[in-house]
């Protein structure tokens, strides 16, 4: 699904290099999480892959199903099956969240060579998927996150994914700011997605959405490169010790 060779990245207006060759590979179907250290790397990933600007690219490559990301612009990617949850989903004030979703899902459905939604179809699946995740009537007139709680905000970027059915899901801290109900909510809305054709990346700080969210593999990043692979007991490692030990056998 997503093959990431010998990444390396740097900030375009200044000489900070950031990732410093990260390598990962992500089977259809699979969840992977990503854990480390603030600053070591893991928003960035996100942010690069799904192209966001600011970024200089000096090394490697990614690739989703074997076509080369990096040389796409983001809308490109977007209609390739990739899809990125933010850790702070911005406002969009004067953009409905309906007339966005609609012309998102379109737009995506276009590029595929498949047929647009009618405004009857479209209406029917979206109250569907907004009734599973717990979003009002209200929040789908209104216009796209204004006026959101932390998790309404989160539960609206899952309902995206759920409407526009990416074959690579990316969750960067997806569980930044949500108590507990809302962060399970979330999950459920992440899990009901899992198939044998989507795969996700999983950015978190916490053990506590991996409980909800199970990873088959967890990687800890740490400046700028992956530097320990392992099953879902290494999430309990890192929330029962921290991340000393394991950045001083890398040492």
């Amino acid at each position: 699904m997503l093959t990431i060779k010998d990444l390396k990245v740097k900030l375009e207006d200044e000489d900070k290099q950031i990732l410093k060759g990260v390598d990962l590979t992500i089977e259809p179907g699979t969840v992977h999480a990503i854990m480390g250290p603030n600053g070591s790397g893991k928003s960035t990933l996100s942010y690069v892959l799904s192209g966001k600007g600011g970024y200089e690219v000096t090394g490697g490559s990614a690739m989703l199903e074997g076509q080369d990301l990096l040389e796409m612009e983001a809308e490109e990617r977007a209609a390739l099956g990739l899809f990125l949850a933010f850790q702070y989903p911005v406002e969009i004030p004067g953009v409905g969240n309906m007339t966005f979703l609609r012309t998102a899902v379109n737009a995506q459905r276009k590029a595929r060579g498949e047929e647009e939604l009618s405004a009857a179809d479209f209406l029917k699946e979206v109250r569907a998927k907004a009734k599973s995740l717990k979003i009002d009537a209200d929040m789908l007139k209104r216009p796209v996150n204004v006026g959101f709680s932390g998790g309404e905000k989160k539960r609206n970027e899952i309902l995206q994914m759920a409407m526009l059915e990416p074959k690579m899901c990316i969750l960067d801290e997806t569980d930044s700011g949500l108590d507990v109900d809302a962060m399970k909510l979330v999950a459920e809305g992440v899990n009901a997605l899992r198939s044998e054709g989507r795969s996700f990346l999983v950015i978190t700080h916490y053990q506590r959405l991996l409980d909800h969210i199970k990873p088959d593999i967890v990687h800890i990043m740490a400046d700028g490169r992956i530097v320990k692979t392992g099953g879902p007991e290494l999430a309990l490692e890192v929330e029962n010790n921290g991340y000393a030990d394991i950045l001083a056998e890398v040492a």
